[in-house]
Formats: C-alpha cells, structure tokens, sequence
C-alpha cells in the first residue's frame, strides 16, 4: 500500500472514529474503542476499501507520524480528536509544567476572555512543544500565535488533563489565568 493510499486510510478511519461513526454503522465503547473486524467490515463495503485487510490497518498506526489511532487486543481508537455527541472517557495524568497551543488571531479576544475550551470537539488539544502547536496554528493562521499553558499549575488548582499521545494532551477547559502569549 502507497503511502498516499496510507494517508487516504487514516483521513477515512479518523473520520469514522472521531466524526461519524454512525455513517458506518461502527458500535463505539465510551473509551472510543470500536472492533477491528468491525471496521474492516464497514470499510470493505466501499469499493476504495474493498480489499482492506487488518495488517493495512496496522500499518496505518505504526507509519503515522502524527500518531492518531491504536490497535489492541482486536480493537482500534483515535486517541483525541472525537466530536461525536458521546463523551469519550479519558484517563487523567500529570500534564508537564507547560504546554502549547497554537491558535490565530482573530480568536485570541474571546480566548482571553473565555480561556481555551473545546469548541466543535471534546476536550481542548495542547501541543508538548512549540513547533508542534506552531504547525496545528498554522491550520486556522499562516502566521499563529503561540499560547503558553501552566498546565501543572492549573492541574494543581483542579483542571483536569489526559494524556493524548506523545506529542498531544487533552484538557477540559483551561482558564485564561492559566495562559500567557508565548509568540505574536
């Protein structure tokens, strides 16, 4: 499989995980864990996806830079992401000291005002390091600000955080006290 076909797979997969499962009539835990073969099944019905085996699923994971899925005892989830109506449970963890996000300018008022919160999806996604939120801020703003998060801080006066992968942290809601402006 291409590495462009690998790309197309992982769009598709986070799309059905993440934003829709109901379009592929996919049976998701509250820990966002849907069946392998559950999937392949859904996915096998679209002629792109016809031939879809489970190792191209693994292979998916394991050449994804940005880390977005995991394969366990049978089963597949995004890690972060979700906007689907149900609350996708995540286990808290000690966030580092800082974290990041990047974000453009025309929202930087209302985040000053409200703090960071989720928006369209379930939890506000942090960056472990600038260049990382730099690149997620260059999404909305060709030239992002850069917030600084006291994430232990604001963990340590109750905001809960999780852990999303190894680049990604997850947060319910981050008070504006708790963010400074890192880069204009």
């Amino acid at each position: 499989m291409s590495m462009n076909k690998i790309d197309r797979l992982s769009k598709e997969v986070s799309y059905a995980l993440r934003h829709a499962p109901w379009e592929y009539e996919l049976e998701i835990d509250d820990q966002g864990w849907v069946s392998v073969a559950q999937l392949l099944s859904a996915l096998n019905e679209d002629y792109k996806w016809v031939n879809l085996k489970e190792e191209d699923l693994q292979r998916m994971v394991d050449d994804s830079e940005k880390r977005r899925h995991e394969i366990s005892d049978g089963r597949i989830r995004a890690f972060y992401g979700h906007s689907i109506p149900m609350k996708i449970v995540k286990e808290e963890a000690i966030p580092p000291e800082f974290l990041y996000h990047g974000t453009a300018h025309n929202f930087l008022s209302e985040i000053e005002k409200k703090g960071l919160v989720p928006m369209s999806r379930q939890y506000v996604h942090l960056s472990e390091d600038i260049e990382t939120a730099n690149l997620v801020g260059k999404r909305k703003d060709k030239n992002p600000i850069i917030l600084e998060v006291s994430a232990l801080e604001a963990r340590n006066e109750g905001v809960n955080f999780y852990y999303g992968n190894e680049k990604v942290w997850l947060a319910d809601a981050i008070p504006s006290k708790f963010i400074v402006i890192k880069d204009k």
